[in-house]
Order: structure tokens, then C-alpha cells, then sequence
């Protein structure tokens, strides 16, 4: 499914009130699905600025005035979702998650390795693979309705960096294809690298976040939420098909992706200001 790219707007990050009466198990009061999307913030300040330098490597290479002006403005959106996330992840150190540890071995990864070792290109090819996984998430956790039960604050936060994700999604890889001329193998591996990655950091920092919780019979909470995420019918094997797309050589982030969601949320936000009546309306929309 094709569709049109959209004009990236370079919004400033809505205040969603992070520093209000949150629940901790903000998701279906569900320990599980409420640290899975709280580990994946914990990840998001450090990863964006990740992101942005790896654009940033080949910025004054680029030659096209469209492309300049969309690396603009995705490094703009990347800067507000670090600090709307870090507000958010204030909140989780708070209730105790060593957040700072978190993100001091994250940036020896990302920066102290992979920045420091790896070739450029291979590090935009990263990058435009972790900004594929976002985007499709993007546009399949609203239109599946999956944050139904989930606090409205946080379920807003969400939802516009999801609109964003999908406004810059193909920033990165037009870089890397067009500017950095990355070959197809290189993406793939930096893929299946990201692809693999990801989810086992994930789920290293909810161990963590269980443990700090005190969760009792943690071995049930696992099983029941790997099959929330994989098991038939769960979340990762609705977003599979999408996935696999990003291994076809003709692949283009703006060739697939439905815009439901994303016209739904950008015509609410724009009539009213308010993101989290945007949010709503488009979990009222996937309830229909």
C-alpha cells in the first residue's frame, strides 16, 4: 500500500502532563504491555540523538534543496521526542529504574562502538532501519487499536510521535540511498542487526523494571505477555508483513504504510491544538 510523503512539520512537543497521576501500569493496569512501551522510551532520547549524527555525517553532501530541507526538520522532530521522552523517563526514575545506568550503557554502544568503530554508512544504514521499525509501528499500533486501555496522557504522547515517524520515515534512507549510495546488503545486514537488537535490549531493561517492581510471579507475566507480542494473532505478527518489506530491493518507506491514523490525528491537532483529543479520536476511530 502506497502512499502519498507528507509535508514533516517541525512542531514543538505538546505538554501531555508526564508529571501528573500516571499509574504505574498505565496500560490495561497490564505490568507487561505498560514496561514494554516504558522500556522502549527509556531507549528514545539517547537513540534520537544517535540518529540525528548519523544523518549529520552526510549532511553538507547533500545537494537536493527538498532533501536539506526535510534533514531540517527531522532532526527538529527528533530533538522534541528526545525531550518529550525524557520528561517522560524522569517519571520512571522516580519510581526507581536506573534510567542513568540505562543510558550511560547505551550511549557507550551506540557512541563509544558503533559511532566510533563502525563505518558511516553503516550507521546511517542503522539508522534508517530503526526509523523502518518505528514507522511501522506507527502505523499499525493506532489502526489495530492497541492503545485503547492505555492512560490518555501517555497514549497521546505516543500517538504524535507516531504522526511524526510517519512524516519523516523516509528522511533517513532517502540519505543513505541517495547521498551515502548504500548498497542493498548493507541495509539488510544493519536489518537484521537492529531487528535482532532491539527487542533484546527491550526486554533486558523490563527484567530490570520487574525486578525494581517487585513482581511477583514474573515467569507468568513473561509468558503472558511474549504471547500478547508473538504469539497468533499478537502484535508482532500483525506488523510482520510490513516488516518485510524493508528486504525488498525496489523498497521505499513511502511505497507502504496505511494513513488512516495519520490523517485522523493531523485533522483533529490542527482544528484543536490538543493532542490528546487528536489521540483520542483516532483510538475512537480504530474502535469503529
Amino acid at each position: 500500500m502506497s502512499a502519498a510523503p507528507q509535508a514533516i512539520v517541525p512542531r514543538k512537543g505538546p505538554d501531555f502532563g508526564l508529571d501528573g497521576d500516571i499509574p504505574k501500569y498505565w496500560f490495561d493496569n497490564d505490568p507487561f504491555k505498560s514496561r514494554f512501551f516504558d522500556a522502549m522510551s527509556v531507549l528514545f532520547p539517547e537513540g534520537e540523538k544517535f540518529f540525528i549524527c548519523c544523518v549529520r555525517d552526510y549532511r553538507d553532501q547533500i545537494t537536493d534543496p527538498k532533501l536539506q530541507a526535510e534533514v531540517k526538520d527531522f532532526i527538529y522532530q527528533e530533538g522534541q521526542h528526545g525531550m518529550v521522552h525524557t520528561q517522560f523517563n524522569n517519571r520512571l526514575k522516580a519510581q526507581g529504574v536506573a534510567v542513568d545506568r540505562i543510558l550511560d550503557e547505551q550511549k557507550r554502544i551506540m557512541f563509544g562502538f558503533f559511532r566510533k568503530r563502525l563505518p558511516a554508512s553503516y550507521t546511517l544504514a542503522q539508522t534508517a532501519a530503526a526509523e523502518h521499525m518505528t514507522a511501522l509501528m506507527a502505523h499499525g499500533f493506532f489502526s489495530a487499536g492497541l492503545l485503547d486501555k492505555a492512560d490518555p496522557r501517555i497514549r497521546a504522547m505516543y500517538a504524535w510521535h507516531a504522526v511524526e515517524e510517519i512524516e519523516h520515515k523516509a528522511v533517513a534512507y532517502d540519505v543513505y540511498d541517495k547521498v551515502a549510495k548504500g548498497g542493498y546488503f548493507v541495509r539488510v545486514a544493519a536489518m537484521l542487526q537492529v531487528g535482532l537488537t532491539f527487542p533484546l535490549h527491550v526486554f533486558m531493561i523490563m527484567r530490570h523494571m520487574f525486578e525494581v517492581d517487585g513482581v511477583r510471579k514474573p515467569g507468568r507475566v513473561w509468558l503472558r505477555g511474549l504471547w500478547w507480542l508473538y504469539g497468533p494473532g499478537g502484535l508482532f505478527p500483525r506488523l510482520l508483513p510490513h516488516f518485510l518489506t524493508y528486504f525488498r530491493p525496489g523498497f521505499h518507506p513511502w511505497k507502504h504504510g496505511s494513513m488512516d491514523t495519520y490523517n485522523r490525528w493531523t485533522e483533529v491537532y490542527e482544528q484543536s491544538g490538543d493532542a490528546i483529543a487528536a489521540a483520542d479520536a483516532v483510538s475512537a476511530g480504530a474502535a469503529a
